[in-house]
């Protein structure tokens, strides 16, 4: 099968980096079309040098990184990003942050004025799949923490991405919060059938919402291990407290462990 983001033995070092160590180096990853991968691995190990180079924020010192057939030489249009910190403009409404993509991204940015109540339709819509019906004229400091973190992964959405990338947008949540934005992810996966790479350092995080999970080393950041999730779909919170599920974490911790232990 063709992938859709393939990252193939790639090494990137970051410019006027002090002691010139490459941040991930001989790292290959593939991931296919539709699918939902998941990067995990110690700190400082390039999991978010990986999605820099997926979407054209960064590009490898060696190696190829190529999106949709293409490779990667300019940022990634076809990309949506979602972060730790939802980024929201405080002087603009929750709409007003859902529409700020289309104000970018072509071919939305040519057609935003005259289609506009068509985009506002859509990004009402989404509001309304992640729980936030109604909540479109609200500032940012009107929402809490989740609500926001819905608010960006809307944003994300707005232009219909192909790929969608998460740098650990949960993390800074509360559990119950995080757990629900999990399954408004799973949903929101399910329905659209983009493909998804989420950057996560919580382990349960990646086995649920996971087709596969990769592992990292310590820096340089490569990766040692593969795990396809074969828990079957949709899966709800309570497969978390399963014998299989519980396995698959141990598994992927140890390997995070031996990742640590070898830095």
């Amino acid at each position: 099968m063709k992938a859709f983001v393939d990252i193939h033995d790639v090494t990137h070092v970051y410019s006027g980096a002090e002691d010139g160590a490459p941040a991930v180096e001989g790292m290959t990853i593939r991931v296919h079309e539709g699918e939902f991968a998941a990067i995990v691995g110690p700190s400082g190990c390039g999991k978010s040098t990986v999605m820099k180079l997926a979407t054209g924020l960064q590009f490898p010192t060696r190696g190829s990184v190529v999106v949709d057939g293409r490779e990667v030489s300019a940022p990634v249009k076809l990309a949506g990003m979602a972060f730790q910190n939802p980024v929201m403009l405080p002087w603009r409404t929750t709409l007003q942050n859902l529409l700020l993509p289309l104000e970018i991204v072509q071919p939305h940015r040519s057609r935003l004025r005259k289609h506009k109540a068509e985009y506002v339709a859509r990004a009402e819509s989404l509001l309304a799949q992640v729980g936030l019906k109604g909540q479109g004229s609200k500032y940012p400091w009107q929402l809490s923490g989740g609500m926001q973190q819905r608010a960006s992964l809307c944003r994300a959405l707005i232009h219909e991405p192909k790929l969608l990338m998460l740098d650990e947008p949960f993390g800074a949540l509360d559990a119950f919060t995080r757990e629900e934005l999990w399954c408004i992810i799973r949903d929101l996966h399910a329905q659209n059938k983009f493909t998804v790479v989420l950057v996560t350092h919580d382990l349960r995080e990646a086995v649920f919402l996971a087709d596969r999970v990769f592992c990292m080393s310590a820096r340089p950041g490569r990766i040692i291990a593969e795990r396809e999730i074969d828990l079957p779909r949709p899966r709800d919170l309570e497969i978390t407290y399963t014998p299989q599920f519980i396995d698959i974490v141990h598994e992927l911790r140890g390997h995070i462990a031996d990742a640590r232990a070898a830095a």
